[in-house]
């Protein structure tokens, strides 16, 4: 029989961090979603999912938090908290270093994984009753198969992250060429892209330490407060990745030389 864990830190910061995690993934992503739609850009949507599963997973800590957890507030949470939104981060990775056929290729797999994954948590049973009062651990309630999938999902999607990603980038560093204004398939230049996978590998990292703070000592308060930092340093990478910075502030220094052109006049037309 798995005995409760004790509870002894206080209801409401829980639900105040985990507040404030859900209302910043959900700002952040309502960001990139404008981004995509202004440049149709596939790492940009695919940051985007990544950014709403992450208010999905922080909205259901809260309710968990807030209200007591039961079945369905824990399902939630470790769906789209401990299995879903890290593969779709390490999507936007992978569309934005390795370009749109291995995209196209690693989109298809992660969605189909993960249609199966929601599938395997919903009908998963429990193995044991649920305190309200406590944040449960899938080793206690879940089966073998959704703690494989959240060891996957979150595991293995953060290893492409937090390895793949910056060595791609110092070996784009390494290529380039004396031009120190050539940039890549994404129109983003290869230092910049550098720093931005350091912070978006730096975010993860973040995460990972949280989660393996509510798992070994159960403390759910630095849990919570890793879910802030960490989506915060992984959306200053986004904007590191973006080039309407750059040219919203040219505009504004120069905007004559930005503006459009005149209209064609009757003496420009005439034959």
């Amino acid at each position: 029989m798995v005995m409760a864990r004790p509870y002894a830190a206080p209801m409401s910061l829980h639900a105040a961090l985990a507040a404030a995690a859900t209302l910043m993934s959900l700002a952040f992503a309502l960001s990139t979603f404008e981004r995509w739609l202004r440049g149709h850009r596939r790492h940009e949507a695919a940051w985007t999912i990544s950014l709403a599963l992450f208010a999905a997973g922080s909205a259901s800590l809260w309710v968990g938090a807030a209200i007591g957890w039961d079945e369905w507030s824990f399902k939630a949470f470790y769906l789209f908290g401990a299995i879903l939104n890290v593969p779709f981060l390490a999507l936007g990775t992978v569309e934005l270093l390795a370009g749109p056929t291995q995209g196209r290729r690693w989109t298809a797999i992660i969605s189909l994984l993960g249609a199966f994954c929601v599938g395997l948590v919903v009908s998963a049973p429990l193995l044991a009753p649920i305190e309200p009062e406590v944040l449960p651990q899938g080793k206690e309630v879940f089966g073998i198969g959704p703690r494989i999938a959240a060891a996957v999902g979150s595991g293995a999607a953060a290893l492409v992250i937090i390895g793949g990603a910056p060595w791609r980038a110092w070996r784009l560093l390494r290529q380039r060429s004396a031009d120190r204004s050539s940039t890549n398939r994404s129109g983003v230049s290869p230092g910049r892209l550098a720093a931005a996978n350091l912070f978006i590998a730096t975010g993860t990292l973040i995460l990972s330490a949280g989660g393996v703070l509510n798992s070994v000592v159960d403390e759910m308060d630095g849990f919570a407060l890793s879910l802030v930092a960490g989506i915060t340093v992984i959306f200053i990478g986004f904007l590191l990745t973006s080039t309407d910075a750059h040219s919203d502030l040219r505009t504004l220094r120069d905007p004559v030389a930005w503006r459009a052109p005149p209209t064609a006049t009757r003496s420009d037309t005439a034959a």
